[in-house]
């Protein structure tokens, strides 16, 4: 009964006969569909980057593998549902398929083996009866997922023509509410060949770059068709700006909200309810197709300048009603989201990721296409200063949330002024013979319209004129709402229609709009759309109550003897030995998480910062008793030289002690020394190229590292560079680690040459980063994470997320003043598990 309602439903068929009437197994190499008698258990997800990268999840019944695609792959936070779609059942020797579907066959692109196990059903319930009824209950033993599962059909809404499912996690010991994303982010290999998705799609020689078709590029299929419209999402009218660093804010453009969908030839304008509006935007949609790559859908808003450069929603209406020539406003669109990257739908990514994405695709592009910038944190004081110099206001945006095409509150729009749309229901006749007085006012509430009041000012003799035309056929006989007796008189009322932009104080006891002024009307948004906007309140953001941080520790603690703490080691900042020694000591255990039984070069200031400092990494006895050594033999020689290293927090004190400023470290531990356990690339940028560039130029190197199937993470370096980090599983060898590191720097440097040079010459940067792959050769080392540096300012070297980077002004943004901040940062769930990632170096 359930099948056949399905079928009657519309719902495309989901048996073994689907799969393979949607494939021409001559063209590709996915296994013919068919019955076969397995272990009856087994379940296997596959990384698919077809038209939009998601995971098929495949589970083992009646032999066939019953199946859904994924779209933002499994989430360890039982507090979180992921939407699967049904597909077709796929054959079980299916199971096993790696590799490359060719493009233009049904899900073409690359596939990995991503997981594979066991799954055991719910105990007390027939799998088959209740997959049938729409929920599953199981345990997975996979090399990956794990733990009890649970999936549940959602109801179908009228017409819809795929059959959704939720997949969720049950709290159990596999859980990880704080790390849901986790297997997603981390997990980036075959779990069959250990192969990234690159090297999949490399060894089918399908796939090329998007850089110019230079070996070493990201490796990216062409996308020529421009994306189909994507419901966009909203904001939530909020009573003042969210506080805190987990908030991006935005200028709140004056002007009509457009997609932009581009493709190779073209491109749309689509309005926030999908209507192609290219025509009434030619100049943009050209622009669009001229500057950027096809296959992306960029969010933002289309806007008129004044004089004075300033979005101005007036002059916009001259656009809508075909203003031409000199008549006609510049326009400008601010681009502040992309949905679609070349083919790839990105929503899945946080707000801060998407706009990182968003920053390097319009790198280069110029007017009438803008880069719609934000600020993280600062909030109040951006909102203080754009409603000082009278704009809108802003939109926040939660920095760490996804797009969602929906009103949600991870996106809040504050206001400078009370302003919002309204649905126009009538007018007052004027007795000066010009048109109208003003315009009656209703707004949706509670599934009916409500009489708000009325409007008088804001309009020029043009506007009188077009609105009156605009009106005169929508004349009713009577008012299509309740409207006070003592707006009766006088009036005409009409179909409610047209939706006006009002600007006003407030209103009144009585519901009535009080200095109601008329901006302009929005073509873009429908009178059923249009209800009243309450503030939202945000609450601040405050410590828990009674909670007390914990007291710092100093050098006393550890019971340090520090000769001259009061000497003055950074003489533009007045900061002391004394100080110096108590941060370090306050982060210590921070530091001992890198530095720990690591072979260590010092940078020694017995002076102080801007006098002489020089590097120590040999033993010379002097350092103190938690001081230690091991030889090493340097070179191709047989001589053995004792190299610094410290256990423990006393140690690297003594160091201090000593006139140590900065700790640097080698790639490898004291055991093996041999293997090391990460991989590091300083990204060192030219003299006055800006930290902007430097962060893009740090995303583009996790992409490309991600390719090859390696997590990395950034550390400021507190100077003008960010490392960029991988970390090692120590097994392999420093001349193979070192190759690597080469290869891969020269390949990227030859395939993207305007933004990395590997060349070590600083006449060869010009205008580029230099990529240093230097630090992964025996005997190199580079800054240790929490390292305070020997510059001005006492910055240190701070590890960040991904997330936060775009955020950040420079590369010294944390200093030995902020051991508080760093060590609260480091508990916090942006920075869990940073750095610490086992990794087999790629073989390419």
């Amino acid at each position: 009964m359930a099948r056949a309602a399905r079928r009657a439903s519309g719902i495309r068929g989901l048996d073994i006969e689907t799969y393979n009437a949607k494939r021409d197994f001559a063209k590709t190499k996915e296994p013919k569909g068919r019955k076969l008698k397995g272990k009856g258990d087994s379940f296997v997800v596959q990384k698919h980057d077809a038209t939009r990268l998601h995971w098929d999840f495949r589970l083992e019944l009646d032999g066939v593998l019953k199946s859904w695609a994924v779209p933002k792959g499994p989430s360890l936070d039982p507090a979180v549902n992921r939407l699967a779609m049904r597909t077709e059942d796929h054959p079980l020797d299916y199971g096993t398929f790696e590799g490359i579907i060719p493009a233009g066959e049904y899900g073409g692109g690359t596939v990995m083996l991503w997981d594979r196990g066991r799954w055991i059903p719910h105990p007390d319930k027939d799998p088959r009866k209740t997959l049938e009824e729409g929920h599953l209950h199981f345990t997975l033993e996979g090399e990956r997922m794990k733990g009890e599962w649970v999936m549940f059909r959602m109801k179908a809404k009228p017409g819809e023509k795929g059959e959704a499912w939720m997949l969720k996690k049950v709290t159990d010991e596999a859980a990880a509410p704080d790390e849901g994303d986790a297997l997603v982010d981390q997990c980036l290999t075959s779990v069959e060949t250990g192969r990234s998705m690159a090297e999949i799609a490399a060894g089918e020689d399908v796939w090329e770059s998007n850089r110019g078709g230079k070996k070493g590029g990201r490796t990216k299929r062409k996308v020529a068709p421009p994306p189909a419209f994507l419901e966009p999402q909203l904001a939530t009218l909020a009573d003042h700006p969210p506080t805190g660093s987990g908030w991006i804010h935005e200028y709140k453009y004056d002007g009509y909200r457009l997609l932009l969908s581009v493709g190779e030839g073209g491109a749309v304008a689509w309005t926030r309810n999908g209507k192609d509006w290219s025509d009434y935007f030619p100049e943009l949609a050209a622009a669009a197709a001229a500057s950027l790559p096809g296959g992306c859908l960029l969010d933002g808003e289309a806007v008129a300048l004044d004089a004075d450069g300033k979005p101005n929603f007036s002059l916009l209406q001259s656009t809508i009603k075909g203003g031409k020539g000199q008549d006609r406003p510049d326009l400008a669109f601010y681009a502040f989201d992309l949905l679609v990257d070349r083919g790839e739908d990105i929503r899945k990514l946080t707000n801060l990721e998407r706009k990182q994405r968003l920053a390097a695709l319009m790198k280069g592009v110029s007017a009438p296409l803008i880069y719609g910038d934000h600020v993280v944190g600062k909030g109040e004081q951006l909102f203080d200063r754009i409603c000082a110099d009278g704009g809108e206001g802003i939109i926040s945006k939660k920095a760490d949330a996804p797009y969602r095409g929906v009103r949600t509150k991870c996106w809040l729009k504050v206001k400078c002024i009370a302003r919002q749309e309204f649905v126009i229901v009538g007018w007052q006749a004027s007795d000066k013979r010009r048109g109208f007085r003003s315009l009656h006012l209703g707004v949706n509430e509670n599934g009916a319209l409500h009489y708000v009041g009325k409007v008088g000012t804001g309009f020029d003799t043009a506007t009188l004129e077009s609105l009156s035309e605009r009106m005169a056929p929508l004349k009713l006989d009577k008012p299509a709402l309740d409207v006070p007796r003592t707006a009766l008189r006088g009036s005409t009322w009409i179909t409610p229609e047209l939706v006006a932009e009002i600007a006003y104080t407030e209103f009144t006891s009585d519901g009535v709009l009080r200095h109601p002024s008329f901006l302009g009307l929005r073509e873009d948004k429908g009178a059923k759309q249009v209800v009243l906007e309450t503030p939202t309140h945000v609450p601040e953001a405050k410590a828990k109550k009674g909670a007390k941080a914990a007291p710092l520790r100093t050098a006393a603690d550890f019971k340090l003897r520090l000769t001259s703490p009061d000497k003055v080691i950074f003489p533009e900042d007045g900061l002391t030995k004394g100080e110096l020694a108590d941060y370090y000591a306050a982060v210590g255990d921070l530091m001992m998480i890198d530095l720990a039984r690591r072979p260590m070069t010092l940078i020694r200031c017995p002076s102080g910062r801007a006098k002489k400092c020089f590097f120590q990494k040999h033993d010379t006895g002097s350092m103190g008793a938690h001081v230690l050594h091991i030889p090493v033999t340097e070179g191709a020689g047989t001589t053995e030289e004792d190299y610094l290293y410290v256990e423990e927090i006393a140690g690297m004190l003594e160091c201090v002690q000593m006139n140590t400023i900065e700790f640097h470290g080698w790639g490898s531990r004291i055991d093996p020394l041999e293997k090391p356990d990460r991989l590091v690339f300083d990204l060192d940028p030219d003299e006055g190229l800006g930290f902007d560039k430097v962060k893009v130029a740090a995303v583009r190197l996790r992409e490309l590292l991600a390719d090859l199937g390696l997590e990395t993470f950034p550390l400021l370096s507190g100077g003008k560079g960010i490392h960029v980090i991988a970390p090692l599983d120590q097994s392999r060898e420093w001349p193979a680690v070192k190759s690597f590191a080469e290869r891969f720097s020269r390949a990227i440097a030859e395939a993207e040459p305007e933004t990395f040079t590997a060349n070590i010459r600083k006449n060869q940067r010009t205008g580029r980063i230099f990529l240093d792959w230097l630090r992964n050769q025996r005997g190199s080392t580079a800054v240790m994470p929490y390292s305070a540096r020997a510059r001005e300012g006492a910055p240190v070297a701070a590890p960040v997320s991904w997330e936060e980077l775009d955020g950040l002004e420079a590369a010294n943004a944390f200093t030995i003043r902020d051991a508080a901040k760093l060590l609260e940062r480091a508990a916090g769930r942006g920075l869990k598990g940073w750095g610490q990632a086992k990794q087999a170096l790629p073989e390419a």
